[in-house]
């Protein structure tokens, strides 16, 4: 009886897994397309800084802003809201993208 009862549960724990729900209600749409990073090419060669950052996501329309240090790991998860801003050891910006 025991082998039985635990092929049951196996089962329903592997179709739980193929469920699918719909999002909350309350979950706010993230628009497509926020950042555009053509803007902020003219950029390129300037210092990092705060006021540089808030001047970056002004002429991009991005919300938020991720700075990446030189030799830095970044996630590679794309977000259609954020800017990345590369720099290099002089706080140089060296890639402005978005993503």
């Amino acid at each position: 009886m025991k082998p039985i009862l635990l092929s049951v549960a196996a089962a329903s724990l592997g179709l739980a897994g193929c469920s699918t729900q719909a999002p909350p209600a309350d979950l706010p749409a993230m628009p497509e397309g926020t950042c555009n990073a053509d803007p902020a090419q003219s950029h390129l060669g300037h210092k990092a800084s705060a006021t540089s950052g808030g001047v970056l996501l002004r002429l991009t329309g991005a919300r938020t802003l991720r700075w990446v240090p030189p030799r830095s790991a970044v996630t590679m998860d794309y977000r259609a809201d954020r800017l990345t801003v590369s720099y290099d050891d002089d706080y140089t910006i060296v890639r402005i993208s978005c993503g």
